[in-house]
């Protein structure tokens, strides 16, 4: 008995040189989609202990996940690109929301449905170019949620 409860106790011990996640996720949302609809947005609230980027994000909910941003135009034309990576400076909060960053979810393996989860996860690299991956539980909310 005593052998099985040192095995549980080392499969709850991180391995030596593993990071702990430096990015503290929370309000971490899907927005709900209709049949047939082949993307959507993701949002959540991120802050970092340390200085790190946001450089990929994977769902099985999605063939593919990019970062993107909302910029006004010279002429004064909301415009929405996707960027390489996020930079989340320590200390302060990176809010993905509608109409701002988010992470837009690209052909869509199957409807969102509203009241279900998925998990994104968020991959972050550090200065030394080391990367960490964050599994988040997204909650799916209804089209019309507010945000």
């Amino acid at each position: 008995m005593r052998i099985f409860f040192l095995f549980l106790t080392l499969l709850c011990v991180p391995p030596v040189g593993a990071e702990v996640p430096q990015v503290q996720v929370t309000d971490a949302w899907v927005r709900a989609t209709v049949p047939g609809q082949q993307a959507t947005g993701a949002f959540m609230t991120l802050q970092s202990a340390a200085p790190l980027k946001l450089v990929e994000v994977r769902s099985p909910l999605a063939a593919a996940a990019e970062i993107h941003e909302m910029q006004v135009d010279e002429k004064d034309v909301m415009r929405m690109r996707a960027i390489s990576q996020l930079d989340l400076p320590a200390g302060k909060t990176t809010r993905l929301e509608p109409g701002g960053l988010h992470i837009m979810l690209l052909g869509l393996r199957a409807e969102a449905k509203a009241g279900e989860r998925t998990t994104l996860t968020l991959v972050l690299e550090d200065a030394a170019r080391q990367r960490q991956e964050i599994a988040v539980n997204a909650e799916i909310r209804p089209l019309n949620a507010p945000h």
